[in-house]
């Protein structure tokens, strides 16, 4: 008997439309022997839909506008029963199982945690790290702390701005930030995908910097400019071993890889294995584990690094539901380690099933 896999895609978040591509990779790349797939869509309203029609559609975004294969669907949260509640075209309920869940959700409402407390009251497992630990790496300044307490890797210095207090006193963040010295990132705590993300020159361009970043959230991070190579290096777990890729590098092409070259523009340049000296390298792939294990993730994360001239090792991010696309370094890392986009897909569905909930 097959399992029945749910694909989580789109959601709330202003990262809706990468969702889309990544959810499309995956179901293009299923190994439909072992899995049947359940796409259910959330819309930017956060409206639940199973889709049944073509899975092109979910790739050019047309699936919402779908209405002959959209049914209304809700999670059972009573762990033990069939968990999810399907509304048919006559108006009755009807109830559908899955047994487990990739929720292919990037940013706010999908990788912070939220879905991933509701599957887990509802008794399903899912891939990717809990809700505690996908909160806790969703918010950079937290992610901070505990691989600052616990890793012993450096990190740029930061400032960390709320609104409610920029609101009060605008002027004092310049002060704190100019401690920091130009240039520096202003970037939503609780963002992806470079998403809000200004690299800012000098001090009068900090204000329109740091309005953007609140339009994405309430609480910012102020980086320090640190000068080196954009490192990743992709994390799997599988029968509780933690297997790292190879490092890979990005050469954005342009000031620094923001949302606009990670998906539309052709500027970047992507090298795997990372132009890094050999024991280098064995660092960097090292570091990203123990941060995975630090940070209490499960299945997979992409863990995100600066390599300085000097060769020394600067943590930027960690992403607990990195993306799926075409271009995205995740599949590329472990494709390039001898995995088929299939074969990174099933291993990660069944290192999910093994954990349970």
């Amino acid at each position: 008997m097959k399992t029945k896999l749910c694909i989580l895609f789109g959601g709330r978040s202003s990262e809706h439309e990468v969702s889309l591509v990544s959810a499309y990779g995956v179901l293009t790349n299923v190994d439909r022997e072992l899995f049947e797939t359940v796409p259910i869509g959330i819309t930017k309203e956060g409206v639940w839909y199973l889709f049944s029609g073509d899975t092109e559609k979910i790739k050019s975004g047309e699936w919402a506008d779908d209405s002959e294969n959209l049914k209304r669907v809700a999670l059972d949260p009573a762990p033990g029963g069939s968990n999810l509640l399907v509304t048919e075209k006559d108006g009755t309920i009807s109830r559908v199982d899955v047994d487990v869940v990739f929720p292919v959700l990037h940013g706010a409402n999908g990788e912070d945690g939220t879905v991933q407390g509701a599957l887990e009251v509802a008794g399903i497992p899912f891939v990717g790290a809990d809700h505690t630990s996908s909160g806790v790496c969703m918010d950079k300044t937290f992610t901070k702390c505990i691989v600052g307490g616990t890793c012993g890797v450096r990190q740029a210095r930061a400032v960390i701005l709320t609104k409610r207090k920029y609101l009060v006193d605008p002027s004092g963040a310049a002060d704190l930030v100019r401690a920091l010295g130009y240039p520096v990132f202003v970037k939503p705590a609780r963002a992806g995908s470079s998403v809000g993300v200004t690299k800012v020159r000098r001090e009068e361009d900090l204000e329109a910097a740091l309005e953007k970043a609140f339009s994405e959230d309430d609480k910012i991070l102020v980086e320090e400019f640190i000068d080196g190579r954009e490192i990743e290096v992709a994390v799997m777990e599988t029968e509780d071993v933690v297997t790292s890729s190879e490092a890979g590098e990005i050469d954005p092409g342009f000031d620094f890889y923001d949302y606009d070259t990670k998906y539309q523009n052709d500027t970047a340049s992507y090298y795997i294995p990372a132009r890094l000296k050999p024991e280098v390298a064995e660092k960097v792939k090292a570091t990203a584990r123990k941060i995975f294990l630090a940070l209490d993730c499960r299945t997979l994360s992409r863990v995100d690094f600066f390599v300085t001239k000097d060769d020394e090792i600067v943590f930027n991010e960690i992403n607990t539901i990195p993306g799926f696309t075409p271009i995205s370094m995740y599949p590329k890392l472990f494709i390039n380690s001898g995995m088929t986009y299939t074969e990174i897909i099933t291993a990660l569905v069944s290192s999910a099933l093994k954990k349970g909930v």
